[in-house]
């Protein structure tokens, strides 16, 4: 089994900039979908931004033109680059990953991002 691990997260002010990592145990070539959601105090674990393929993307239109979603298959990795960030943005951050349609995500630990002056 394929494990994920974050990293990246941390406190920024607003309008600052942070990069996550996701990086895999193993190869993530043949995965069907890669993804970030989040989750926010009090409230339910939302998508955030997915790529499926090498260039089908999808993002939470909150996000849309601040964060920026990108796989390295060479490296087993996962990146995602926020940008512009916002308070609204405060959240545990979570990589997933799926090795076909019908699989089960794969999740990560967790990393917490913090948007606060």
């Amino acid at each position: 089994q394929v494990q994920l691990v974050e990293s990246g997260g941390g406190l920024v002010q607003p309008g600052g900039s942070l990069r996550l990592s996701c990086t895999a145990s193993g190869s993530i070539f043949s995965f069907y979908v890669l993804g970030w959601y989040r989750q926010a105090p009090g409230k339910q674990r939302d998508p955030v931004a997915s790529i499926r393929g090498g260039n089908t993307i999808n993002y939470k239109d909150s996000v849309k033109g601040r964060f920026t979603i990108s796989r390295d298959n060479a490296k087993n990795t996962m990146y995602l680059q926020m940008s512009s960030l916002r308070p609204e943005d405060t959240a545990v951050y979570y990589c997933y990953g799926r090795r076909t349609l019908a699989s089960d995500n794969i999740w990560g630990q967790g990393t917490q991002v913090t948007v606060s002056s």
